[in-house]
């Protein structure tokens, strides 16, 4: 499908080490993405290495995590060599490119109600289980 858009599997590697200090620090994704200038979003995309961290972000978060550049890198080498996104990472990463991808999680994450949240989850596994919904498309 878009295999040619699925992330270098360094930006993923960063991205987990990102998140895992994020974490670690007790931090949000929105307190980290105000902290360093982007939307919570951009940090989701980020964490999961769907876009790269630019050289200055990268630098910003460092300060923000209190921890070094090189912390992000470094990895033994035989982990970068034997990564691989599993299919449904893949399925996600290449969903989140779509245009629908982008609305959905850009209007999802609006929802601040967590009844209405795992409502509308409901309803998408009842769509998606749904035969009648393929022949009405």
């Amino acid at each position: 499908m878009l295999r040619d858009k699925v992330p270098h599997k360094v930006d993923v590697i960063v991205g987990a080490r990102v998140r895992g200090r994020r974490k670690e620090m007790g931090l949000s994704q929105t307190e980290l993405a105000e902290a360093v200038g982007v939307t919570f979003q951009q940090v989701q995309k980020y964490e999961s290495g769907v876009n790269r961290i630019s050289a200055s972000k990268l630098f910003e978060i460092s300060r923000v995590l209190q921890t070094s550049i090189q912390d992000f890198f470094e990895f033994p080498e035989e982990q970068t060599e034997n990564f691989s996104v599993s299919s449904s990472e893949e399925n996600v990463i290449n969903f989140l490119y779509t245009s629908e991808g982008i609305e959905l999680a850009r209007t999802f994450t609006a929802i601040r109600n967590g009844r209405k949240r795992r409502g509308i989850l409901s309803l998408i596994r009842t769509l998606a289980d749904d035969p009648a919904q393929d022949s009405a498309v």
